[in-house]
């Protein structure tokens, strides 16, 4: 009785049992103690105002010595007790729960109140991020910050949100990829940097994208995109052991009440050639100059044959997309590299050194679900601008996810980009499958959601 304690916390339950005895049970910091309130112990203002005070949902301090209650609990019994905090609404009690999504997402605040295990999810999130930085800072990697809002969206193909700069009377794009500055970069003699940080893309919500989201994105001189390989299957396997102590995990992706999927991250794993596979799968020989409207026109056909939905335009990038998620991504549950993409898929990847109209490119997919992209960067300004106005071209024609030419980066590398090999993770995702939830909003403090009607 003579070690005095301070704590503070939420009260989640208060009972009573007679009117000098009171029990609560104290939350903070993801744990619990029960605090044992009796008169007798009772010695800085009126025992009973001062519990007349607190209701469940308060944050109260208490004051007292450590004991234990006639049940063997460890419990705080207080000389001093305080209202520190008023909650003014009724929140769910423990045998209701929180369920309803909506509420959840749109009252974060009030999801980690009742519901423990969101703690847990965002704990494993920010082990993954520490993971990742301390892995890349112990191999040489120099952390770096690079522009939010751009003049020319670039370094991914997707549509951006746009904006307004007053001073400067002109519009600006939120950022869909660090790539092209982190690029710079390199050539400017940091041969190895990485970027964590929030990319935009104005595109649709559902279970795996949101319109804000957290990638991490590396760049390393004088590597290719078969070290690359070699890196990620190392980082991540490597993570997944540490985080959950083992290689293997179960992972329900129609949610918890759904059926459980086995995924083992065990390395090495399998690299798949895209285009050597949808040939294989599909027993058709492709034309490989995808560029022309004969290769077009038999990838078309292709897509219609197997009635897959490709809305236009239906350009040869997008019917191979298609045709790469019917033949290979919805086949893959283990983590896969899928390698080679084709040329006009991939505008900022460095062409195959032996195999004509391909690039040295992979993505890494889990369970049907793309986690990283990498490659091989392409350091030839003249094949640079070719292929970005052939973005330009597809943006006139329609596809507002193209990129745009950005001259400020064909002109850094008519300085000489080094060999490089670029890497990009999506944070998000890799979060969903190691803390086992279906949904991106799962993963994400505070999601975006639709307005509610007024």
């Amino acid at each position: 009785e003579d070690v005095v304690v301070t704590i503070a916390g939420r009260v989640k339950n208060k009972r009573a049992s007679g009117s000098s005895l009171f029990f609560y049970d104290l939350f903070a910091d993801g744990a619990k103690i029960q605090i044992m309130c009796q008169a007798q112990y009772h010695k800085v203002g009126d025992f009973k105002d001062e519990h007349g005070r607190i209701n469940r949902g308060d944050i109260m301090g208490v004051k007292g010595f450590i004991g234990k209650s006639k049940n063997g609990e460890l419990s705080v019994f207080p000389s001093e007790v305080k209202l520190l905090s008023a909650c003014l609404h009724m929140i769910p009690k423990d045998r209701q729960g929180l369920k309803d999504t909506e509420v959840r997402f749109r009252k974060r605040y009030l999801d980690m109140m009742i519901n423990d295990q969101v703690r847990t999810t965002f704990h494993t999130r920010a082990r993954i991020i520490n993971y990742i930085r301390h892995y890349l800072d112990t191999r040489g990697f120099l952390e770096v910050e690079t522009p939010m809002m751009n003049m020319v969206p670039g370094g991914a193909t997707a549509k951006p949100f746009i904006t307004h700069h007053n001073e400067l009377d002109m519009d600006l794009f939120m950022r869909v990829a660090p790539e092209l500055y982190l690029k710079m970069l390199v050539v400017g003699g940091l041969d190895r940097v990485y970027e964590i940080g929030r990319n935009f893309r104005n595109e649709g919500m559902d279970l795996t994208h949101n319109p804000e989201f957290t990638a991490c994105e590396f760049y390393m001189a004088y590597a290719d995109y078969n070290d690359l390989m070699d890196i990620t299957e190392e980082m991540i396997s490597s993570m997944v052991l540490n985080i959950k102590g083992s290689y293997k995990i179960q992972y329900h992706p129609e949610g918890p009440e759904g059926e459980a999927v086995e995924i083992d991250f065990t390395p090495p794993w399998p690299r798949l050639s895209m285009v050597e596979v949808i040939e294989k799968s599909s027993g058709t020989k492709l034309n490989r100059e995808f560029e022309t409207e004969a290769a077009r026109k038999q990838l078309d056909d292709l897509v219609a044959k197997l009635n897959l939905d490709c809305p236009p335009p239906r350009s040869s990038a997008r019917l191979l997309d298609k045709l790469c998620g019917h033949y290979i991504e919805d086949t893959i549950v283990n983590p896969a590299f899928i390698t080679e993409h084709p040329q006009i898929m991939s505008p900022l990847a460095k062409w195959h050194r032996s195999k004509p109209g391909l690039t040295e490119r992979f993505e890494v997919f889990v369970n049907t679900k793309e986690i990283c992209n990498a490659y091989t960067e392409l350091n030839d300004p003249v094949r640079q601008l070719q292929c970005f106005e052939g973005q330009a071209a597809a943006k006139d024609a329609g596809d507002d996810e193209a990129q745009g030419v950005d001259m400020d980066f064909v002109t850094a590398l008519e300085h000489g980009l080094p060999p490089t090999g670029g890497w990009g993770c999506g944070i998000d995702r890799l979060t969903m499958f190691l803390s086992d939830k279906h949904t991106i909003r799962e993963v994400i403090l505070f999601p975006a959601m639709k307005p509610l009607p007024k």
